[in-house]
């Protein structure tokens, strides 16, 4: 294989990695990662390290669009990014102290049963929940674009959204990997979001997360550029096409691309955690 068939591929792998990560609102780094260490034959250090990478550019390359057409609650996430980023300092502390083989099965266990929720969740807008004095008080809410129409909602349950989020940050300081899944749960089938608006703010909060992760990353060696350039440049290019992809997605459609990434997601974390994985 030649370097420049090489970076192609990688190229072409990346922009589909980008793509699925703005539309889902995940990130790029569930299928960056296997990919460039089963498939291109990274090591896993540097794999990470450069998914790390692509989840900025993902966020970087989606979030504009994603505020610009009214998708993504600046509020919410700028709130709920409190949590994750506690629960990360705590998790990078707890690292080295608990077992992570067993937290990695049972998170995969979880997303598998939040997958299944996510597949038979009934649509947003035949949802009914009480709003809370705290969503009140943050002014929790907004609208959104779909159909044609500008639709209103509001954050509920909110207490809970926050402490799940302080888990998703936890688990990703703990693991090293994203915690996007958990964020979108906990804003979609916790605080009552409508998914759209919860994928759109869960990629403007990722790159928070991971450009913090990131300047670790970068300490230790572990980025290297001539692999980080064409990942992020392809992740970029995916991202602003599912950009312009999502508002035309039905909420449906976009439930199960959610729940096929999450059961992935899930493979990937029980496989780790019976000591086969990456």
């Amino acid at each position: 294989m030649t370097i420049s068939f090489f970076f192609a591929v990688l190229f072409l792998v990346c922009v589909a990695a980008g793509l699925v990560g703005a539309l889902t609102g995940l990130g790029g780094g569930v299928i960056l990662v296997p990919v460039l260490v089963l498939a291109f034959g990274c090591d896993i250090h540097y794999a990470a390290g450069a998914s790390l990478i692509s989840v900025i550019a993902t966020s970087s390359g989606a979030a504009a669009a994603y505020l610009k057409e009214g998708f993504s609650n600046l509020r919410v996430a700028m709130f709920l990014e409190l949590a994750t980023t506690c629960g990360a300092m705590a998790g990078a502390y707890l690292s080295g102290r608990l077992d992570s083989d067993v937290i990695c099965v049972c998170f995969g266990l979880i997303l598998i049963y939040s997958a299944c929720s996510a597949y038979l969740n009934k649509d947003d807008a035949a949802r009914s929940l009480v709003r809370d004095k705290l969503s009140l008080l943050l002014k929790l809410d907004g609208t959104y674009p779909s159909e044609g129409q500008i639709v209103s909602y509001y954050a509920t349950r909110v207490l809970p959204g926050f402490a799940l989020m302080f888990v998703a940050g936890g688990i990703s300081g703990l693991l090293g990997i994203g915690s996007g899944a958990m964020k979108v749960l906990a804003m979609d089938q916790i605080m009552g979001l409508p998914l759209k608006v919860s994928t759109t703010t869960s990629n403007l909060m990722i790159g928070v997360t991971a450009a913090a992760s990131s300047g670790i990353y970068f300490r230790r060696g572990s980025i290297d550029p001539l692999l980080a350039a064409p990942v992020v440049l392809g992740v970029v290019a995916g991202s602003i096409i599912g950009a312009r992809i999502l508002p035309r997605l039905k909420t449906a459609t976009l439930r199960k691309i959610f729940a096929g990434i999450l059961l992935v997601v899930a493979g990937e974390m029980i496989v780790k955690g019976f000591g086969g994985g990456l």
